[in-house]
């Protein structure tokens, strides 16, 4: 029962009962100021402490009512606006929520309450560069402090060493500052430093367990680092307490996705567009899940709305044409050359309408404007990345001179001695996806999904870089003991736990990047299968090129800096052949299309599985798959794509010139590349 307001006295003295009753029983606060409001019709401080005591009792259209019409009588009273702002997310009207906040920010910029609200909605509707911004001003503006306001400052305007730099400083003065340590955390972070980001985060909540800021970009950096479980549970902690938060649901839908949990994840995405509904960057998202899941009708029509509410957004497009299966119209070609003559349109929108229309041409067979789309959305794509051709050779050259036949020897029976993983490496665009789809067609199999967790394993070993003259990678390999060996395997396992949804006794994982980490992967699992998926070095190549990745795969832009991966790629694995004969099971793309039957049964035998039909018959397979051939693999074998490349021979001369020998060879090696160096 609600208590009787106390009489108004003084207006003040109302006021601040009314504040004293919203932090106790928000009913009565409500009350309160309905009595002040009574004798002093539309008083804003009555009216502002009314609609927050109805936010905070359930009474959400109520809330939104009075702080609507608040918001319009003082249009430039920031708090207001930030009020309704949490009212109308609270209603789950996200999109109304966000023009709220905006608006907060734009009257008062030093608001850091708004901007941390204002960086969980744009994450949830899958703005993540606006979220960024938003989270930095936030962390800007929460502190007085007058080194941390200038490192807030550097962070806010992305300067990152200057921010780093203040805050290394202050920390030494002030090592338990919880909010400078946040903000170190997240500088880390920034530089793909998350196991230093985790470190951080966790003194941060061991000092301050109630800072909810800090346990969000926990949450997310043990998501990056594919520690799914750890991430969910402190999400759960974060959801207990704010159950309708939009970050921390975004959040917790992508972890799940990754995690394998898609209907939990479809779930919490179908809640979101209801929130958002006219925020094209959540359609797409949710087009995302729907996609891995298998339900490409559903999938094509929600990327279709995302475009319908914001036709200049390529990713839309560029997701389209990525099914793979996928025609456009002309109606759609019109539409998408219709953008690109637009000045004002973004980079990353022009690229990815350059690599869509790519798709558009050569369906028509078009293959002439189809490559000079293709070459002009690389170019941009190109510009945007760090990718060293010459550094990557050296890394190769590095890890051939370490691991030869007596590095082996010397530390054979070292590692885990779990047999679970079979993982399938070599090129994106090789076969990846159909090997995977094939094996876990098979029952005692279970297909998971590119796991990131030995180039995460590898990075954290080089001291936080994976390539590059500062890494200690690989040569830090030589330096541990069995024990560690042991250790770091049976992580590996626990790590990947995770994403097996079966009691299958075998997973794969088909991570193609891995085969530059072969000798990690054998110090570590011994036991594990090694499948390499090889297909024609001019199929491969220019198959990586038309395609668009989200991350990673930043050889893929140049025809030369491509030719020339592939090629450290065949000598890596030709050494590993030679100081491990027989160790990795090569699958030549050309004689899988040619044989399948034949193909399959050598690898069940190399794979030590009994033959099963159901293998044959993988497309029937309904199992989630998230790679760029997620489409097609759902399909029988087909010839079609094996010779694609040479409608576009006319153009494809500086990659020939980039595979040298390779090409000539294949599906041989070279012979200088046979023996161990």
């Amino acid at each position: 029962m609600s208590a009787t307001p106390e009489p108004v006295g003084t207006l003040e003295v109302a006021l601040a009962h009314a504040r004293h009753l919203l932090r106790e029983d928000p009913s009565a606060a409500a009350e309160q100021a309905s009595e002040i409001l009574k004798a002093v019709p539309g008083h804003p401080v009555a009216q502002l402490l009314l609609g927050v005591a109805r936010r905070s009792s359930g009474s959400l259209v109520d809330a939104i009512e009075v702080l609507t019409a608040l918001s319009k009588q003082q249009p430039r009273w920031a708090a207001a606006h930030f009020e309704l702002g949490l009212a109308l997310g609270a209603n789950r009207q996200g999109d109304q929520a966000v023009a709220a906040l905006r608006r907060a920010v734009e009257l008062k910029p030093d608001f850091p309450d708004a901007w941390r609200t204002l960086a969980d909605h744009l994450n949830a509707a899958g703005d993540a560069e606006g979220a960024d911004r938003a989270y930095a001003q936030h962390i800007r503006y929460s502190t007085r402090d007058p080194q941390l306001l200038e490192a807030g400052v550097a962070l806010a305007e992305n300067r990152i060493s200057v921010a780093e730099a203040l805050l290394r400083e202050h920390l030494k003065q002030h090592p338990t500052d919880v909010a400078a340590i946040r903000m170190f955390a997240e500088v880390a972070a920034r530089l793909g430093r998350y196991a230093d980001a985790e470190v951080l985060l966790e003194r941060c909540l061991e000092l301050a367990p109630s800072f909810q800021g800090a346990r969000h970009n926990y949450a997310y950096v043990l998501h990056r680092q594919n520690k799914l479980d750890k991430s969910l549970q402190q999400l759960e902690c974060l959801l207990g307490s704010d159950p309708r938060n939009p970050g921390y649901r975004n959040l917790q839908a992508a972890v799940l996705a990754r995690a394998g949990e898609y209907e939990r994840a479809l779930h919490i995405y179908a809640e979101v567009v209801k929130e958002y509904p006219s925020n094209a960057k959540v359609w797409m998202s949710y087009g995302h899940a729907l996609k891995t899941a298998g339900q490409s009708s559903e999938c094509v029509a929600t990327y279709r709305h995302a475009i319908e509410l914001s036709p200049q957004l390529g990713e839309a497009y560029w997701s389209l044409a990525n099914l793979k299966t996928f025609r456009f119209s002309e109606q759609d070609i019109a539409a998408m050359q219709a953008q690109l003559r637009r000045a004002e349109l973004s980079v990353e929108d022009r690229f990815h309408f350059h690599f869509a229309l790519g798709k558009a041409f050569e369906d028509v067979c078009d293959y002439a404007q189809s490559f000079e789309h293709y070459e002009q959305g690389n170019r941009l794509r190109r510009d945007l990345v760090q990718y060293d051709a010459d550094e990557n050779s050296a890394q190769m050259l590095r890890s051939r001179q370490l691991l030869t036949r007596e590095f082996f020897g010397a530390h054979a029976g070292s590692g885990s001695s779990a047999p679970d993983p079979i993982f399938i490496v070599g090129l994106p665009r090789a076969g990846s996806t159909l090997l995977e789809q094939i094996l876990s067609s098979h029952p005692l199999v279970e297909g998971t999904m590119e796991l990131p967790d030995i180039i995460d394993m590898a990075r954290s070993l080089g001291g936080g870089r994976a390539r590059g003259g500062d890494s200690k990678y690989p040569e830090i390999l030589a330096e541990l003991s069995a024990d560690e060996l042991r250790e770091l395997g049976d992580r590996y396992i626990a790590n990947t736990r995770i994403q097996r949804k079966s009691d299958a006794p075998f997973f794969i994982d088909k991570m193609p990047n891995n085969f530059a980490h072969l000798g990690l992967i054998q110090l570590i699992l011994p036991r594990a299968k090694i499948i390499d998926a090889r297909r024609h070095p001019m199929g491969c190549c220019f198959s990586g090129f038309k395609q668009h990745f989200a991350r990673g795969q930043h050889f893929t832009y140049g025809l030369v800096e491509i030719g020339r991966y592939y090629r450290d790629y065949v000598e890596l694995m030709a050494h590993f052949d030679a100081v491990l004969p027989g160790r990795v099971h090569r699958v030549i793309y050309e004689s899988m299309v040619a044989d399948t039957e034949a193909e399959v049964r050598r690898l069940l035998d190399y794979c030590e599985l009994p033959f099963d039909e159901r293998c044959l018959r993988f497309y029937e397979n309904e199992r989630a798959v998230r790679t760029a051939s997620s489409e097609q693999v759902r399909r029988p074998i087909y010839r079609d794509g094996v010779d694609h490349w040479q409608h576009y021979e006319a153009w494809l001369e500086p990659l020939k010139q980039a595979l040298g020998p390779v090409l000539e060879s294949y599906p041989e090696v070279p012979e200088r590349l046979i023996r161990p160096h």
